[in-house]
């Protein structure tokens, strides 16, 4: 039985113009801000436990516990945006 005739086949070579370029997301203000509420959350509400309600805010009272709170979820609603 006669052999089929090899057919030569090319290498597979990627275009020269694909290049990796690494694009930046335009995000990198996102990890200060969410550290930054954690932390002015936390800060209140130990300030608040430590001067027993006399601090940060007199009047709100108990209240001051759940400003502290909001900035710990406003970090975390800001780290949703975190790439």
């Amino acid at each position: 039985m006669p052999k089929s005739r090899l057919r030569k086949k090319s290498d597979y070579t990627p275009p020269a113009t694909a290049t990796a370029v690494k694009i930046s997301s335009g995000r990198s203000w996102v990890a200060p801000v969410m550290l930054a509420l954690f932390l002015i959350g936390l800060v209140w509400i130990v300030t608040y436990y430590v001067t027993s309600g006399s601090w940060p805010v007199q009047s709100w009272g108990n209240w001051n516990i759940l400003v502290g709170f909001g900035f710990i979820a406003a970090g975390f609603g800001v780290s949703t945006q975190w790439k």
